[in-house]
């Protein structure tokens, strides 16, 4: 069993380390607000003081924060990551940002005689408490060599897609989709709903059709009742749907589903439903229709 770290105890990081504890791993976790990590402390998660303690005392450390800016506050200054790692250390960030601010990290974390992979997931908290999470990783191959077996305690399926920034580039252009269809899921239900069909039938139809991606099938029935905690906010979302725009424009990919998509997610923002799911683009479109409030 691997001796581990986890700086980011959010909603997906917090249920990672719970599974990674399960597995019969040693955890050492920081986050932001203590009290949001006392379930995994309760559970045998060691606490850790700063990211610095908690990369001192890892020979592997996870990162999940929410942007860039978050990224640099966690591993710059005195009590950062990056002055907790040495020779033979591997950080393994799972944030979603764009490839050039993983690459640029990885290169001060080489600087420290360590190592460091990009390793972004796909799915949500049920497909990570299910075991059924996949995982892609960029970096070096014999660094992916050496965490693939704590990586697949995360989930089963665990791709090496190449480079440092490679991963990200992957999931990014897996988020793009996400979002775009759940807009055209929820064109669908109300097109049904408007021709009379109940909502509820509509979203049993299409749940169980030719459409019914796992996204589909397990945030589908979000469009008849939100979540109480959003599995992924307005502001996550759109911030990815950007660095998709962002990569799309410096690669000359033209991504005309994901600009339109991205603009629901602005009318969701102008309505005051940013800390929803983003399957809240429901609400706005239903208002378009003249349904709902």
């Amino acid at each position: 069993m691997a001796n581990l770290g986890f700086v980011g105890l959010g909603v997906m990081g917090g249920n990672m380390v719970a599974r990674l504890l399960e597995k019969g791993h040693k955890v050492t976790g920081y986050n932001r607000t203590r009290s949001k990590a006392k379930w995994l402390i309760d559970r045998g998660m060691k606490w850790g003081d700063s990211p610095r303690a908690v990369t001192a005392a890892a020979d592997f450390t996870f990162s999940m924060v929410t942007n860039a800016s978050a990224i640099n506050s966690i591993t710059e200054g005195p009590d950062g990551i990056l002055a907790g790692l040495g020779a033979g250390k591997i950080l393994i960030d799972m944030s979603t940002v764009s490839p050039g601010v993983s690459r640029a990290l990885a290169a001060k974390v080489r600087e420290k005689g360590a190592d460091m992979i990009d390793s972004p997931v796909s799915g949500s908290v049920i497909t990570l408490q299910e075991g059924k999470l996949s995982v892609m990783v960029g970096g070096r191959r014999e660094t992916f060599d050496r965490a693939k077996p704590v990586l697949q305690d995360v989930g089963p399926k665990v791709t090496y897609v190449g480079d440092n920034g490679q991963a990200l580039a992957m999931k990014i252009a897996t988020n793009l989709s996400l979002a775009v269809q759940m807009l055209a899921f929820c064109e669908g239900v109300l097109l049904a709903e408007k021709s009379g069909i109940a909502r509820e039938t509509a979203v049993d139809v299409l749940t169980h059709s030719a459409i019914a991606s796992p996204m589909v099938q397990y945030r589908g029935p979000f469009v008849l009742k939100m979540p109480d905690e959003a599995w992924f906010d307005v502001n996550m979302m759109q911030k990815d749907m950007l660095l998709a725009l962002e990569m799309g424009r410096h690669l000359d990919v033209p991504l005309p589903t994901t600009a339109v998509t991205n603009e629901f997610l602005t009318a969701a923002r102008g309505m005051g439903l940013v800390k929803q799911d983003f399957a809240v683009m429901f609400e706005v479109l239903a208002r378009m229709s003249g349904i709902g409030k």
